[in-house]
């Protein structure tokens, strides 16, 4: 299915106000249970995936687990970030409290991988914070691993934070985009997922646009072009 940015793909201790999700959405459109994949968090937009069975999510788990499923992300970011590279920076292991117990985890750190690209930039005549004017990157992003919020910690780590990142960005920035481009989201997308059909192994590509507060953004900033190249890909 096509996550809208605020939805939860399930229930979570965190979130206990929360009456819709994802799973019991795509299970009450499709009349019987669904089995979710993997996750998307829950201001991230885009490709999320459920299996119609536990053997067929199991089995297309299994390739996000062995790293052989491709992942594909939009993000617009602080600053003109390097035109492309790798973020190879370990992250403490980041989840919710046990069973929503209120009692904390042992933490452990876990290998993170991420390749990034950079699609367009922008450079507003506005002073945001504290230079006069304000510099924003178009960027593609594929994660090699799968840890929790790992993109949005890899671009805080390069100090290039994703839009809208109430945790890990900045907060004049996102304040700049809901005043300026009415923008209340976190500017990440998942549009393409690369992988193979858990009964008789042949090439799937799911794909799909970034959600029309982002492609509104991508406009206001003259990016129409670079992410429809990106989208087409």
């Amino acid at each position: 299915m096509n996550k809208p940015a605020g939805l939860l793909v399930h229930r979570s201790p965190i979130d206990r106000h929360e009456t819709r999700f994802a799973l019991q959405l795509l299970r009450d459109q499709l009349g019987h249970r669904v089995y979710p994949v993997h996750r998307l968090d829950k201001p991230t937009s885009g490709v999320l995936l459920f299996g119609r069975s536990p053997e067929s999510a199991a089995a297309l788990a299994g390739q996000f687990a062995r790293r052989s499923a491709g992942k594909t992300y939009i993000a617009i970011v602080r600053g003109w970030c390097p035109e492309q590279g790798t973020i190879d920076h370990p992250l403490t292991e980041n989840h919710d409290s046990a069973a929503g117990s209120g009692k904390p985890m042992p933490a452990r750190t876990q290998d993170a991988v991420t390749l990034f690209q950079r699609l367009a930039t922008a450079d507003l005549p506005v002073a945001v914070d504290r230079y006069p004017s304000t510099r924003y990157s178009l960027v593609l992003l594929r994660p090699v691993t799968g840890r929790r919020h790992q993109l949005r910690r890899h671009l805080k780590h390069i100090s290039h934070p994703i839009i809208g990142d109430a945790n890990h960005g900045k907060g004049v920035h996102n304040r700049f985009f809901q005043q300026h481009f009415n923008c209340h989201r976190l500017l990440l997308a998942c549009v393409k997922l690369n992988l193979q059909h858990p009964t008789h192994g042949s090439a799937l590509e799911l794909r799909t646009g970034p959600g029309g507060e982002f492609e509104a953004v991508a406009r206001a900033l003259g990016w129409q072009g670079a992410l429809k190249a990106a989208l087409a890909a």
